[in-house]
């Protein structure tokens, strides 16, 4: 791929990354804007506590679609590509969604996304990150606990499973962004007041 395709691509999969649906449908379903409800991070998580499990459902399924999309576009148009480049290239939706311009780069936590892009680099992967993140939140109570501890399978996979030292180093710089912006989530885990799961609602 030259330096223009790769450099497009970047723009385009953060693009996608950057549409802040949890924002869009809280207001198009009349809660307002979602910054200044709960903890105002743009996100499913926070959508929940709109009350509305449907509309969370449907935030958390466009997020997850957003780290999936580049995926299928590279599988379409660029299928001569490293595995490397093809994640390096990808993650940018990622980036898109922690970092969206259109919010001055305050974007959500990057889980859901993060869980889209694991589909698109391998469903085994993806699934063992859910089964991970559902036994810890059912069993702790909190989501934030499940993705912190979930999102440690993929370095693992490619330590103990199918080595990559390349893409092990990529998979610690991803993991490290995103407990970055679990920051807040660990602090209040550590002092016993993050909020835990209710659907009771």
């Amino acid at each position: 791929m030259t330096l223009v395709a790769n450099l497009s691509l970047i723009v385009i999969f953060y693009i996608i990354g950057s549409f802040p649906f949890a924002l869009i449908f809280t207001k198009l379903f009349g809660f307002g804007d979602i910054r200044n409800i709960g903890s105002g991070n743009v996100g499913a998580t926070n959508v929940l506590r709109t009350g509305n499990k449907f509309l969370a459902f449907f935030v958390l399924c466009f997020d997850i679609f957003k780290g999936f999309l580049p995926f299928l576009i590279l599988q379409m148009y660029f299928q001569d590509i490293s595995l490397l480049n093809k994640i390096l290239l990808c993650h940018f939706a990622i980036l898109g969604h922690i970092f969206p311009v259109w919010l001055k780069f305050k974007g959500g936590k990057g889980v859901a996304t993060y869980i889209g892009f694991l589909f698109g680099l391998n469903p085994y992967i993806a699934l063992s990150f859910l089964l991970v993140w559902m036994i810890t939140a059912y069993v702790t109570k909190y989501s934030s606990l499940g993705s912190l501890i979930g999102i440690l399978v993929t370095p693992a996979y490619f330590i103990f499973i199918n080595f990559n030292f390349y893409i092990l180093v990529f998979f610690i710089y991803l993991t490290l962004i995103i407990y970055i912006k679990h920051t807040e989530n660990i602090k209040r885990l550590i002092n016993k007041t993050e909020s835990k799961i209710k659907l009771s609602k």
